[in-house]
């Protein structure tokens, strides 16, 4: 039977626009579970606590359980292998962090590509790192600092979170671009490093501003310098360490990401409450208590930063023939 050409283009046409209506009516039904965050450290510390964060404000605003689930180990790269490999449906997502951009170098038997195999959704905020002393350490600025390290090569010991995290690269960054000799000391906690420095058995300390900010306060503690580009606003007396070391720039980061191929309206909506939630005040004020610079970036330009951040952090692994343990 012959169709009239009107009614075939007018069939034809709705038949091309079934997929899209199709993934409209998905991002709307969106979701249509609980949905899980996957969290690659332990619970309670600064990355878990901005999921939770976040995951309660979706909650409350998509009416369905967004729930944490912490799988530590292997530096989070478990915990990233577990969510590339999940069904892109939009109900498995990742708390993606500095450290996953170390790790695409850092390690090299990873089955797993994490740009390649993400869709970034929503950058979160910046966690802002600080370079400390002993405040009866000797040199008494970061100018003195690296006078007295080449003076005394080997000599002074800073200490960092584990190899592989944004402390730690800092670190190795900040060596590379002054030139000093120094010993790296990694702690498994962050909480012990501050300990081992207020007894002196390290001079130095590259770590997050909030285990550090009651001992600077209280004088325990000297601050040499923020790791960011401007001052921070926990310690807006202290420089940027980019006024002594032009072009240093290192701080943790944290965001959303899914598997890749998560439809693309599924990400855009999650994306549009993220930064909903990144605008209220409350939220906020949350996520500054916790010692995070809020980075709500476009989706393109969060994608670019997370190749950015994977490609700046495996020059300097590569530069500093750093191992994984």
């Amino acid at each position: 039977m012959n169709l009239p050409r009107r009614r075939f283009l007018h069939l034809a046409a709705g038949v091309a626009a079934l997929p899209a209506v199709s993934r409209i009516a998905q991002a709307q039904a969106y979701p249509a579970r609980p949905v899980r965050i996957v969290v690659g450290f332990p619970a309670g510390g600064q990355i878990d606590i901005i999921a939770r964060l976040i995951g309660q404000w979706l909650s409350d605003r998509l009416g369905q359980q967004f729930f944490i689930d912490n799988r530590p180990g292997a530096a989070s790269n478990i915990a990233a292998e577990a969510v590339v490999h999940s069904p892109a449906d939009g109900h498995t997502l990742f708390l993606a962090n500095g450290t996953n951009a170390v790790n695409a170098t850092l390690y090299d038997n990873l089955r797993f590509n994490f740009v390649r195999d993400t869709a970034p959704i929503a950058s979160i905020g910046r966690i802002p790192l600080v370079l400390y002393e002993n405040s009866s350490f000797p040199a008494k600025t970061l100018s003195e600092l690296i006078v007295y390290t080449k003076t005394n090569p080997g000599k002074v010991s800073i200490a960092t979170p584990p190899k592989g995290t944004g402390p730690y690269m800092a670190a190795e960054l900040f060596k590379m671009m002054t030139g000093i000799d120094v010993v790296l000391v990694p702690y498994r906690a962050e909480a012990q490093m501050v300990t081992d420095l207020l007894g002196g058995q390290v001079q130095v300390a590259f770590g997050g501003i909030s285990p550090a900010i009651a001992h600077i306060k209280a004088g325990n503690f000297r601050a040499l310098g923020v790791a960011a580009a401007v001052r921070s606003a926990e310690l807006p007396e202290v420089s940027p360490i980019a006024d002594t070391v032009s072009g240093f720039e290192a701080s943790g980061w944290s965001g959303i990401v899914a598997p890749r191929n998560t439809p693309v309206e599924i990400v855009e909506k999650l994306h549009g409450e993220i930064n909903a939630g990144l605008a209220d005040p409350k939220v906020m004020a949350r996520l500054t208590d916790a010692g995070i610079t809020v980075l709500a970036l476009p989706r393109g330009e969060f994608a670019k930063f997370i190749a950015d951040e994977t490609e700046k952090w495996g020059k300097v692994i590569r530069a500093a023939n750093i191992k994984a343990e």
